[in-house]
Order: C-alpha cells, then structure tokens, then sequence
C-alpha cells in the first residue's frame, strides 16, 4: 500500500462526497484541494465557485487566493460577488458548500471569529466572510477541520456561522432553508449528523484510528453510531491525481518574481 499524509486522507476523503454535476461554492486551501481532486477523478462536470464571483472554473493548480488569476482564467463567468449570493446561493442554486473554522461545536456551529470573550479576546480570527450565508443556503454542508479538544469544543466562544443551532429541529423552526451539515471530516475519520437529534456522530474512522482516540480529541462526550465503518485508503489514482495537482502548483508558485529590495 502506497504510504500517505493524513491530510492526503482527508482530501481524498472530502473530494469522495461530491458527485457529478453538483454546483459546489468553496473555499481556499483543503476544501480546494478536494473539489478540484473530486473534478480531476469521479466528477469531471463538478461546477465550482468561488468566493471571488468566479464560476465553473477549472484551474489547472490550486489557487493561492480567491483572487488567484488562475480562477478568473479558467472559468465559465466571472459575476460580481453580490450578485453571486443573490442569484446563485440565496436561490437554492448551490448544492454544496464547504466550509472550516476556529471551533466547532456538537451540532456544527462554527466560530471563526474570536477566542475567549467577545470585547476581550485572546486571538482576533478573520472573521465570518460567506460562511454565515453559505451555510444558511445551500442544500448540503461539508465541514473540513483537524480535530483536538480545542478546536471540538462544548461550547464556542463566539457562534459565527449556524450549524443546527442547538439540534432537534431548531435549525428549521428558526427558518434556515439550506439543509445544514451533512458531514464532519477530520484527521481522524468522520462525524454526520444523528436524523433526530443533529448532534454529530462519529461514523467512520481512518485506517490506524481507534474510536478512543477519536473521543479524547473531543470537547463533548463524543456520541459513536452503533455501526463505525473504515475509511478506505486512498487509491493509487486518487493519491497520483491529488500529488500531481500539488506539484503542479508548487511549480507555478515557485515562479513568482521576487523582489529584493537593497539594503
């Protein structure tokens, strides 16, 4: 079995869950990473947008930004950002977002605003951007994040973008139309939501992962479905698509001019 990164994993992990065709708003880094991964194997006609208004773009490596030419070259339309929120995800166009954030609660509420008290934090985060909207609208939430007791918490600091509020259906009695999180995917494997509670279950574990393991890199007492599949590894094509999207775009960064100022 060819070795691989856990970050290897959960990439491959995260680019599994979406399908053929689906319209997916996402974001810089991981979740990047994985819907272009997902476009260059099983779902080729993936539709992503991007924060920056740029839709059905295919890069050919993984942007540094949204404002990354690469996604302006290579997609479809460029529409301007308002009119993205207004006429694609306020509409219910948009089937999939993917989102992470600072902390993460048992029913998916995210902070990624501050830590510690509002009016006095220890850390000042960069806030909520689209994530409030996104997760508002669209039909299916992924949520990406490496998983410890810090970050998996019993209780946010700040609530920045809502989950399932505080589950049992509060999440539809306070009229939020999207569907909400269907998937928690982590280092360690990945948490969905229970269909009558919406507190977040661990449901599947990663090669080399117990299910103690996964509890005490949790805040909450970590509920576990009664069934817990194993991930399967990634494949030589997944780990060979995923490796040569990175070397490519180590390449294509690696040629940005540097400037160097005298001294």
């Amino acid at each position: 079995m060819t070795a691989y990164t856990s970050d290897e994993m959960m990439t491959v992990a995260a680019a599994r869950r979406l399908s053929n065709g689906a319209v997916c708003f996402v974001g810089i880094g991981l979740p990047s990473a994985a819907c272009n991964l997902a476009r260059l194997t099983h779902a080729p006609d993936l539709v992503l947008i991007y924060e920056s208004g740029t839709v059905g773009t295919r890069p050919n490596v993984l942007p540094l930004s949204i404002g990354d030419g690469e996604l302006a070259e290579t997609a479809r339309s460029v529409i301007p950002l308002p009119e993205i929120f207004t006429h694609y995800l306020q509409r219910g166009r948009v089937d999939v977002g993917f989102l992470g954030g600072a902390q993460i609660d048992r029913f998916g509420n995210l902070n990624s605003t501050v830590i510690g008290p509002y009016d006095a934090p220890s850390v000042r985060l960069p806030g909520a951007g689209g994530a409030p909207e996104i997760a508002m609208h669209v039909k299916e939430l992924l949520i990406v994040m490496k998983q410890s007791a810090r970050t998996f918490v019993d209780r946010l600091d700040f609530r920045t973008t809502v989950g399932f509020l505080d589950g049992g259906g509060a999440r539809a009695r306070d009229g939020f139309p999207g569907g909400g999180p269907r998937a928690v995917i982590t280092d360690f494997g990945e948490l969905t939501p229970d269909p009558e509670t919406h507190e977040l279950v661990l449901s599947a574990i990663f090669d080399g992962v117990t299910v103690d393991s996964v509890r005490a890199a949790c805040g909450w007492p970590l509920r576990v479905a009664g069934t817990v599949t194993r991930v399967a590894a990634p494949t030589a094509a997944e780990l060979q698509a995923l490796r040569d999207l990175q070397e490519r775009t180590r390449a294509a960064h690696a040629q940005h001019v540097r400037i160097t100022l005298p001294t």
